[in-house]
């Protein structure tokens, strides 16, 4: 049986992995046809599947997933504003994806990880590692666009946002993982 940090924390990874699929849902079927497009269909794809893993996940531990109320993308508006562009999309998306990829990565490295969390991290970081390559290139491309500085001035205010959200949104996050680190048990 999964304890309650751990299910608290699988079900804020489900939660805003559904939160993403729906964002990326709906700006991909917005979207003139492209390379961008295409990529962004394939990311919300990957967003639908990883909440269905969670789910699955979290079934196998013997528990169902809690009814959270946020994820930690709905924080992302007030600190850093309506992206105005596809640009700006994505440079908000990668900023996240690199959250993400680096939150699961300190979760993977728990001591005593249950296999059926650690084999779902594992499946769900090679896709958030073909995320943060694909919205790469994308950037990239768009330079010609919106130019070099402004993408990478864009890129560091939504960083800067990133690091405001990631402080003030993920302390109970934060300290659950924390104590599954320590090796404490909620019950």
């Amino acid at each position: 049986m999964v304890d309650e940090n751990e299910l608290w924390i699988l079900s804020f990874y489900r939660t805003s992995e559904i939160s993403g699929a729906l964002f990326f849902g709906r700006l991909a079927r917005t979207m003139k046809p492209g390379e961008i497009q295409r990529d962004m269909t394939k990311h919300f794809s990957d967003e639908s599947m990883h909440a269905w893993y969670w789910t699955a996940c979290i079934e196998k531990l013997g528990a169902h997933a809690l009814k959270l109320e946020q994820s930690y993308q709905d924080q992302y508006l007030a600190a850093a504003g309506l992206p105005v562009n596809i640009m700006e999309v994505l440079a908000i998306t990668q900023v996240f994806e690199k959250r993400v990829i680096g939150q699961y990565s300190l979760h993977s490295s728990l001591p005593g990880l249950d296999p059926e969390i650690q084999a779902t991290l594992r499946k769900i970081m090679q896709d958030e590692k073909w995320h943060i390559e694909w919205i790469r290139d994308a950037l990239k491309g768009l330079e010609s666009d919106y130019g070099k500085e402004r993408v990478e001035t864009t890129l560091k205010r939504f960083g800067e946002a990133d690091l405001e959200v990631y402080r003030k949104t993920t302390d109970e996050h934060t300290e659950r993982l924390q104590e599954l680190i320590n090796g404490g048990r909620r019950r």
